[in-house]
């Protein structure tokens, strides 16, 4: 590993408590679901155990490589995940209602988190070639169109989760890349019209996505799996039952070691371990944060800011999804959650922020700015960018000639 500096340090310890918490967790959690399976209690966590080890090679990978050529194919890589989502639709794995992977024997691969850290890269990558262009609203729809057609897959999968957190990322990337709020203002409002058309065209949606503004009914639909988490995590009071002393893990509760697995560590280690994990993913952002506000390349910072914004909306999302106060979207607990491609792709994404914590590279000013209408003395009319021209502060002898 290259050495970093303290930011760096810092945010290699936090994920390494996030992980091994994480791993705990998934060998708790998931012995119910591996006995049903007919195998053995910990063939889950071995499982998980296998794809920590790719991830640390993949986080390896990310911090030792040449930050410039990996912008640089940022047009590859999301080209390449549009393909592999291309692939799911045309051969992918269906399992419980969604095709989302694909088989290859080793591991089942879901593009749609790859494409989240293609994503990040590809968006710095625009901003540092285009933002002269970003400011106009074709341009920026031109430009991000892949990661649109992308979500649109990642849509039709189904899942609307894992879109909204690419559309987070995006958003974010460009708020701080500075485009204007006039046109944050108009990608809101068509992503909220957007949203509106498909649950219109998908009442089955609507009504599981809503399901968390009336708690009480359909408590044998789609009310169920909130039932059941809200029961474990009042069950677990402030110290817990015990790590492995879960009750709705051995068949209560659905995918408790996947999209719960918050709830089973709130039911097994109580209060104080629910606001351990909530401490690990504060820290996490703190030092995240910290990285992108001491880097001096605009381009690199993005990148941090869009991986900051994808863990730290992944985490808000599920943690308030098991506990009532949003949808359940399938959206993962990150570093926890069992799944190979996610946890894979997250470490990947935190050997990228060490990567930008220890770089001293300088980039020329990439600020996206609006543009305005110019008119010729000649007639003909052309676009500029508008910028903010300091005014010079008034002397002595100017003043006088006042």
């Amino acid at each position: 590993m290259p050495r970093g500096g303290a930011n760096g340090r810092v945010l290699l310890l936090i994920t390494t408590l996030l992980v091994t918490f994480g791993t705990i967790a998934v060998a708790s959690a998931s012995e119910g679901q591996a006995s049903a399976n007919g195998g053995s209690t910990w063939s889950i966590m071995i499982h998980d155990l296998v794809f920590l080890g790719f991830g640390i090679f993949a986080l390896h990978v990310m911090a030792r490589v040449r930050l410039d050529r990996l912008v640089k194919s940022a047009p590859m890589l999301i080209t390449l995940g549009l393909v592999l989502l291309f692939a799911v639709k045309a051969i992918g794995v269906t399992s419980n209602g969604g095709k989302r992977w694909l088989n290859l024997h080793v591991i089942y691969l879901q593009p749609s988190e790859l494409f989240k850290l293609a994503t990040v890269v590809f968006v710095a990558w625009v901003v540092q070639h285009h933002h002269d262009e970003l400011g106009q609203w074709r341009q920026l729809a031109l430009r991000t169109l892949p990661i649109s057609l992308g979500c649109a897959m990642v849509v039709i999968e189904p899942d609307i989760g894992t879109s909204s957190v690419i559309l987070a990322i995006a958003f974010a990337m460009l708020a701080v890349g500075g485009l204007s709020r006039h046109l944050l203002g108009r990608v809101a409002v068509l992503g909220v019209v957007v949203f509106g058309a498909y649950m219109a065209y998908k009442p089955y949606s609507a009504r599981r996505f809503f399901s968390f503004l009336h708690p009480n009914t359909h408590l044998l639909g789609s009310g169920y799996q909130l039932l059941q988490s809200r029961i474990g995590l009042g069950t677990g009071g402030v110290a817990g039952l015990g790590l492995g002393h879960s009750r709705e893990k051995w068949g209560l509760l659905p995918n408790p070691h996947t999209d719960f697995i918050f709830s089973i560590i709130g039911e097994e280690l109580g209060l104080v371990g629910t606001l351990l994990v909530i401490g690990l993913f504060v820290a996490f952002l703190l030092a995240s944060v910290r990285i992108a506000q001491q880097c001096t390349n605009d381009a690199y910072r993005l990148i941090a800011v869009g991986i900051t914004t994808w863990i730290a909306v992944e985490a808000i999302i599920n943690i308030a999804s098991v506990v009532g106060w949003w949808a359940v979207t399938g959206i993962p607990l990150p570093f926890f959650s069992y799944g190979g491609t996610a946890l894979i792709t997250e470490l990947a994404a935190v050997g990228l922020l060490y990567n930008i914590a220890h770089d001293t590279s300088r980039s020329s000013d990439v600020t996206i700015r609006e543009h305005r209408v110019l008119t010729s003395r000649a007639g003909i009319e052309r676009r500029a960018p508008t910028r903010a021209v300091a005014r010079p502060r008034a002397t002595q002898d100017t003043r006088r000639d006042r």
